[in-house]
């Protein structure tokens, strides 16, 4: 077993039933503020990330509430590629030594990064979905961490994960996050919307902050509201990693060219998939 203080078997258990774990307090702030720069690099100029508040206006037009002073809903991945104090945070810093922990797994793999940052009124809510469905691995030990750069509240468009639903074998279709039409020509069900109809669904929504980690099954289901606050931004950086006996499955929209060299079945591994644990 790996040892962090950070993890308790408490954790691990919350983790395994619940599918869904908030560390509180376990990274210095320090290493949250060394993300201000690269995430603000992200959101300038950085191709790979994208407008997503653009593509929701695209598919469904503006919300009707949208006018003067509306903000933006920014996401990216892969920033490690080209980032050197993204690599370094993603694969340096006490986070994978942490995860590796909760997971239990002798060895962690990067899988990729990613920034979220809703800027403060911004309209969009991340639609419910499975992570799995747009990641391109099979295996039990994959996860997303997710680290706020500020503090975050239902109200700033804060996270609700459905509790238990890592345990179910349904095969969810992955949708456009703002919106809850599906990428085309991908297999299962739709994701039940449940910002309007929450149902029986054990849903919790975690507040966060800055020094805390949320980390979540890849088939937990989740999303998160609009940020309604006119004056706080919420900025998170999320790390996706894989463990013990993952192996690969082409499921990407785009594929990585990083991932060029592998087929379905692979074991992961460098150079794709980095050693980021011992």
């Amino acid at each position: 077993m790996n040892a962090s203080p950070a993890v308790t078997e408490a954790d691990r258990r919350e983790f395994r039933e619940h599918g869904v774990v908030a560390l509180r307090g376990v990274l210095d702030l320090g290493i949250i503020a060394a993300l201000d720069a690269p995430v603000a690099r992200a959101v300038a100029g950085d191709p790979s990330t994208a407008d997503l508040s653009a593509l929701g206006d695209s598919l469904t037009g503006p919300p009707a509430a949208a006018g003067e002073g509306r903000g933006r809903f920014h996401s990216g991945v892969d920033h490690w590629l080209d980032d050197i104090e993204m690599r370094h945070f993603a694969t340096e810093s006490p986070l994978p030594g942490i995860v590796a922990a909760l997971l239990e797994s002798r060895e962690l793999f990067l899988y990729e990064d990613s920034i979220l940052v809703k800027e403060p009124n911004s309209l969009e809510p991340t639609v419910f979905h499975q992570d799995h469905p747009y990641f391109s691995v099979d295996g039990d030990l994959v996860c997303t961490t997710w680290i706020p750069l500020d503090p975050v509240t239902r109200e700033t468009g804060g996270i609700g994960y459905v509790r238990g639903s890592h345990l179910d074998d349904t095969q969810w279709r992955p949708n456009l996050f703002v919106t809850r039409d599906p990428i085309p020509g991908r297999p299962g069900r739709d994701v039940p919307d449940f910002h309007t109809d929450p149902g029986d669904a054990d849903i919790v929504w975690i507040d966060a902050a800055p020094g805390d980690v949320v980390i979540h099954h890849a088939r937990t289901i989740h999303g998160a509201g609009p940020n309604r606050s006119l004056d706080t931004s919420r900025r998170a950086v999320s790390v996706r990693y894989c463990g013990d006996d993952t192996t690969y499955r082409e499921r990407a929209l785009t594929p990585k060219p990083h991932h060029a060299h592998m087929v379905d079945g692979d074991p992961i591994g460098p150079p794709g998939f980095p050693v980021v644990h011992p």
